[in-house]
């Protein structure tokens, strides 16, 4: 039986292209089942993008601001995912979304008010 050799963990500077990576739920799910798209996913998308711009963040050794499909935790809705963190968060209109930016986008700091509570799911 051969040995898989373990994986040499990369050098610091290469481990990710951006410093966080901010995911929204945009799907629709059929047959009028809750899901993230009716709850202004698309919208809070967009102002997360624009604020993360006005902001300077966007770009190489920055923030990434990306569309998902289902990530399978429609019963806390609308969600975004932040990694590396992995921090997940329920908002609810501008102002959340204007705090994710503001405060762990930007500073680092996770709002505590915004998680959602780790049994949720779909």
């Amino acid at each position: 039986m051969s040995q898989v050799p373990s994986p040499t963990a990369p050098p610091e500077e290469a481990m990710s292209y951006y410093q966080r990576h901010i995911f929204f739920c945009l799907n629709q799910r059929e047959g009028g089942k809750d899901c993230c798209s009716q709850h202004q996913a698309q919208v809070a998308f967009d102002r997360c993008k624009s604020q993360a711009k006005a902001h300077g963040l966007l770009g190489e050794g920055k923030v990434r601001v990306n569309k998902a499909g289902c990530l399978d935790r429609c019963a806390g809705g609308p969600i975004a995912v932040v990694y590396p963190e992995a921090v997940w968060y329920t908002y609810v209109d501008q102002d959340d979304i204007d705090e994710i930016v503001q405060s762990h986008l930007r500073d680092g700091v996770v709002v505590q008010r915004l998680l959602t509570p780790p049994d949720v799911g779909r």
